[in-house]
């Protein structure tokens, strides 16, 4: 079945590709840069927080909360005006990277956040006790015990932009969903549906031993 695959059919896969490594990796990028400390806010203000702010918690919480709550493909098309405005259009991969990155953050934010509610309380209670600053205790104590359960976060955040990323083809994002759509379904070629949804379950089994092999690292230190 494969073997009717053209040249050109071929280089396309192969730049595909590389366009939703390049939408899934920045957007990843971006959105821990963003969810990350999101997350230690939620962590510090929350119920016997650090920086216990009930308030806060939940006028941010509520934000996290909507975006996430907001189905990617509407969440896609609701918010072109602002994908425009930073990149200059619409369609495309680095508009794609828009509003994987607005997915991403929230979702990272819970999973980080989740992670510190397990980091044994006595510890902070010990760094207080010492004297530590909330920048130290954050630093030193929470984000170091909490490592291994954020990048298992991080490696299920990139694992769900891949998907996310697929979807981002509806409308012209470009990668592999993009390729699906145009070539698969509209062109009636199932042989080119079959090897993106192949091609997408290896670079998803990828992803996820990369990011298990880091958490067995991170455990063992």
């Amino acid at each position: 079945m494969f073997g009717n695959f053209s040249q050109a059919l071929v280089e396309l896969f192969v730049s595909s590709l590389w366009e939703t490594i390049v939408m899934v990796g920045i957007s990843g990028l971006v959105g821990a840069v963003i969810g990350v400390p999101l997350g230690v806010y939620l962590r510090l203000t929350d119920e016997g927080g650090v920086l216990q702010n009930p308030v806060a918690n939940r006028i941010v919480g509520g934000i996290v909360n909507a975006v996430r709550s907001t189905p990617f493909i509407i969440l896609l098309v609701a918010i072109i005006p602002l994908t425009r405005f930073i990149t200059g259009s619409s369609i495309g991969t680095a508009a794609a990277v828009v509003p994987l990155t607005i997915a991403a953050a929230p979702f990272i934010a819970r999973l980080v956040e989740t992670s510190l509610r397990e980091v044994d309380h006595g510890l902070i209670e010990a760094a207080q006790a010492m004297g530590a600053t909330t920048r130290q205790i954050v630093l030193k104590v929470l984000l170091p015990e909490a490592l291994p359960g954020i990048v298992a976060g991080l490696t299920i955040t990139f694992v769900s932009l891949t998907g996310y990323s697929a979807m981002a083809g509806a409308i012209g994002g470009g990668g592999l969903g993009d390729l699906g759509i145009r070539y698969g379904y509209q062109r009636f070629l199932p042989e080119v549906m079959l090897a993106v949804v192949i091609v997408l379950i290896l670079f998803v089994q990828a992803v996820q031993s990369l990011g298990d092999w880091a958490v067995r690292r991170l455990s063992h230190k």
